[in-house]
């Protein structure tokens, strides 16, 4: 007989936690984003766009949040697959957009079980990768 430890699923209190935490991140670095959130069945839970950040980061934070969920890792782990010759060339996304860098869309983890997904835009793609992982640390 075995047994499944339940896991707590991703709620909009750490939706909050998650965006507040990324733009904290991003404001230290004077950069104006977009945060978007996912539960573990890909349903938003929050978004929040920067009033002076590029209108387009709003899509894209959504699209990288869609696919570190479908991937279910993270950018570093997928740079080599995604390079000429890689497993990827492009990546789907639950928007039937290819997107080929997700650098910025973290999968979010509690107990070794995915429960979500955060997607950051608005910085290039380093700082955005760099602001969702301060997001999801901020969990812990």
């Amino acid at each position: 007989m075995s047994t499944t430890t339940a896991v707590a699923p991703l709620t909009t209190e750490d939706a909050e936690v998650l965006v507040a935490a990324a733009r904290r991140a991003a404001e230290a670095a004077g950069v104006r984003i977009s945060v978007t959130v996912l539960d573990a069945g890909g349903h938003p839970l929050a978004f929040r766009r920067d009033d002076q950040a590029v209108l387009i980061s709003g899509e894209t934070s959504t699209r990288k949040a869609y696919t570190a969920l479908q991937l279910d890792s993270a950018t570093a782990d997928l740079v080599d697959a995604v390079q000429p010759g890689g497993l990827f060339h492009t990546l789907p996304t639950a928007l039937d957009r290819p997107l080929l860098f997700i650098a910025g869309g973290v999968p979010v983890h509690r107990d070794g079980r995915l429960i979500g997904a955060i997607g950051v835009g608005g910085g290039v793609p380093d700082q955005d990768h760099g602001f969702a992982v301060a997001a999801v640390e901020s969990l812990a």
